[in-house]
């Protein structure tokens, strides 16, 4: 079939079945077997958690603000999606430390090098996830947010695995974790503390390059950076989806969004997911107590 005559889907259902092509197997698992240097940095998040968001800033640490790439993914490789895409692991970077994301959890990384661990509240997150696969994922409007969550987002359980994961490793020196909130309350610091984790200098011209260029509004004017050609391009046709759809990773960067916007119920339902999941491994409450204990 023509990609051109390819529709989205309408049902969670439907996006499922196409999405068991997003990736190959074989390409998946290259990622997984990579073998680490002790100064690779590895940015580990759930989706919609801060990853583009901690590209932009690892990138720009280490090269003193390059934007000389089409796609921050090329230059700061997805390392599970990287064979699919047409990046090589292995193939020198722009600059040290050579640097990766993920979104496999701390416990299902390659192991052996430097891993920067962001969260992020999972109702936030969910709404972003949710806006981030209407349009190119599914049909726009075509599936409303209560059945995104209870469908898709809940049972995959994304945030909840990364805490658990991170928990007892939060004080190795080799793990940097992080909150979304945090960041967005702190960049300066969040900046200062990326710096000396992954070995840069940072003086203050260089700070204030960093700063400047992981600010959403610079985000947002140079977009086309942050979208992800290079899945839309390699996967559409595999997961039976149209070319004209959008990936992109820079929407607003709000915290408490989610608030006004996810339905009662659905954030009951998530907070129940944490008391099952999250609460009998860390003796974590909620997600206001994993940023309390954080902050100290």
């Amino acid at each position: 079939m023509n990609q051109n005559t390819y529709k989205r889907p309408t049902s969670i259902t439907e996006m499922q079945e196409r999405m068991k092509n997003f990736s190959t197997t074989e390409g998946w698992q290259r990622g997984l077997d990579y073998k680490p240097a002790p100064t690779d940095v590895f940015i580990v998040t759930p989706p919609k958690c801060g990853t583009t968001w901690m590209q932009q800033i690892v990138h720009g640490l280490r090269t003193r603000g390059s934007m000389d790439f089409d796609e921050i993914s090329r230059v700061v490789p997805w390392i599970n999606m990287a064979h699919d895409t047409g990046i090589d692991i292995h193939a020198p970077q722009a600059a040290d430390p050579r640097a990766f994301k993920t979104h496999s959890t701390l416990d299902e990384v390659p192991k052996g090098g430097k891993y920067i661990v962001i969260l992020r509240d999972p109702k936030d997150a969910l709404l972003s996830h949710y806006h981030f696969f209407e349009d190119f994922f599914f049909e726009k409007g075509s599936i409303d947010i209560e059945t995104f969550a209870r469908e898709h987002y809940i049972p995959g359980r994304d945030v909840h695995k990364h805490v658990t994961a991170l928990w007892d490793k939060r004080s190795d020196e080799r793990v940097l974790p992080l909150l979304f909130e945090h960041m967005k309350a702190d960049l300066s610091g969040t900046i200062d503390k990326v710096a000396d984790f992954i070995g840069i200098d940072l003086d203050e011209e260089l700070k204030q390059i960093v700063l400047k260029q992981s600010d959403i509004k610079f985000m947002q004017a140079h977009k086309d950076q942050f979208e992800d050609h290079l899945i839309r391009k390699a996967r559409s046709e595999a997961m039976r989806l149209p070319l004209d759809g959008q990936l992109n990773k820079v929407r607003n960067g709000q915290v408490g969004e989610s608030n006004d916007v996810v339905p009662e119920h659905i954030k009951k339902e998530l907070d129940d997911v944490w008391q099952t999941d999250v609460a009998p491994v860390t003796g974590l409450k909620s997600y206001e107590v994993l940023k309390n204990e954080l902050m100290n």
